[in-house]
C-alpha cells in the first residue's frame, strides 16, 4: 500500500511538472505571437495556459492585454476584473483594468478603480499618474496632485514628472517646469516623449529669465527661494539671450552656488549629477544634449563636430549609467 501511495504521489509530480513546462511553452510561444503582432494566436495559447494554470496572474495580464490590443475590450475586461478583488493581485493589474476603461470611454468606472487600487498601492506611482491623467481628461485641477503624490512616493517613475513638467510650464511656475522636465529627461533619456520634453525644458529657462519670477520669492518655500536665489546669480549672463551655450555658464554656476550654499540643507540628486559631470568634464555635453537641437540643430551638429571626442565620452557614460532619485528628496510642500 506504501509503495503504491508513493507511485501515485510521482506520477502526480510528473504530470505536474509537465503541465508546468506546456504552460511556460505556451506562454513563450504567445509571447512570439504578440511580437508578430498575431494577437488572436496569442490570445488562443494563452486561453489554453490559463486553463492549466488558473492562479497565474501574469497569465491573466497577457490574455488581457492581448484582448485589448485587438480591440476586444468587453472580453479584456472581463478577464482582468476578477483579479482587481484579489489579496494576490498587484499594481500591474490595476493599471491593465484602467487602460481598458479608458478604451471603453468608461472614465468613471475607470477613476473609481484608480482609487482603489491606489488604496492598496499607495507607493504604486504608475497608479497616481494614470489616475491623474484621468482627472486631467475631466479638467479636474485635482490632477496635479496626483502626479505630485506620485512623485513624493515613487521618485523613479518617470510618468508623473512628465505630466507634472507640463502642467507647470502651462502655469506661471517655472521652477517645477524646469526641474521636473530634466528629472523625466534623465529617466526616461531615449524614449519619443524626450524631444517634447527639451522643448519645454528650455522655453522654461526663458521664461524664467524674462519674467519677474527670480525677484519674487513671496509665497515660495525654503527650497524653491535657494533655488532663485541661486540661479539669480547668473542672470548677467542671459543678457544675450539663452540658448546652449549660455545655459551651460547660467547652470555652472547655479551649481557652484548652490553646493556652496544649500546642498547640505536640500540634498538633491539633480543638482548633485550636475557636479559629477562637472567633475568629469561632461556638463558641457549634457547641456548640448538638453538644448543644442531644440535651440538650433545647425548650431548643435558644428558643436558635437568640434568637439566630437567629448561628446562621445558623454554618450559612452549616458549608455552606462541609470539615474535614481532617492526617496526623500521631495521638496514642492
Amino acid at each position: 500500500m506504501k509503495r503504491f501511495f508513493l507511485f501515485a504521489c510521482l506520477i502526480c509530480s510528473i504530470t505536474s511538472f509537465a503541465q508546468q513546462q506546456d504552460v511556460k511553452e505556451l506562454q513563450e510561444n504567445a509571447k512570439a505571437y504578440t511580437r508578430q503582432g498575431d494577437y488572436a494566436n496569442a490570445s488562443l495559447l494563452l486561453i489554453k495556459a490559463l486553463e492549466q494554470s488558473p492562479e497565474d496572474i501574469e497569465i491573466a495580464k497577457s490574455l488581457a492585454l492581448s484582448y485589448y490590443l485587438q480591440k476586444e475590450n468587453i472580453k479584456a475586461l472581463e478577464t482582468i476584473k476578477p483579479w482587481l478583488e484579489r489579496q494576490d493581485t498587484d499594481d500591474q493589474a490595476f493599471q491593465i483594468a484602467g487602460v481598458i476603461y479608458k478604451a471603453l470611454n468608461q472614465v468613471k468606472e475607470a477613476e473609481a478603480m484608480y482609487k482603489k487600487g491606489i488604496k492598496k498601492f499607495p507607493k504604486s506611482g504608475a497608479l497616481y499618474n494614470e489616475y491623474g491623467e484621468i482627472l486631467s481628461s475631466l479638467e479636474n485641477p485635482a490632477a496635479i496632485g496626483q502626479w505630485e503624490k506620485g512623485i513624493e512616493v515613487d521618485p523613479g517613475y518617470s510618468g508623473n514628472y512628465y505630466n507634472a513638467a507640463k502642467y507647470y510650464y502651462l502655469s506661471t511656475d517655472r521652477i517645477w517646469s524646469i526641474i521636473y522636465g530634466e528629472i523625466f529627461l534623465n529617466i526616461e533619456s531615449l524614449s519619443g516623449r524626450t524631444i517634447e520634453m527639451k522643448s519645454v525644458l528650455l522655453d522654461s529657462y526663458k521664461k524664467l529669465f524674462s519674467d519677474e519670477l527670480l525677484k519674487n520669492l513671496k509665497g515660495k518655500n525654503s527650497f524653491e527661494q535657494a533655488f532663485l536665489q541661486s540661479m539669480n546669480k547668473a542672470i548677467s549672463i542671459t543678457k544675450n539671450g539663452i540658448n546652449a551655450e549660455s545655459l551651460t555658464m547660467i547652470r555652472t554656476r547655479f551649481v557652484l552656488d548652490w553646493f556652496e550654499k544649500y546642498a547640505s540643507k536640500f540634498p538633491f540628486r539633480l543638482f548633485e549629477y550636475h557636479r559629477h559631470l562637472l567633475r568629469d568634464g561632461l556638463f558641457p555635453a549634457y547641456n548640448q544634449w538638453i538644448f543644442g537641437a531644440t535651440e538650433n540643430l545647425m548650431a548643435y551638429q558644428n558643436w558635437t563636430s568640434a568637439h566630437a571626442t567629448e561628446y562621445t565620452d558623454f554618450n559612452n557614460f549616458q549608455k552606462n549609467r541609470i539615474f535614481k532619485v532617492p526617496a526623500g528628496q521631495y521638496y514642492h510642500k
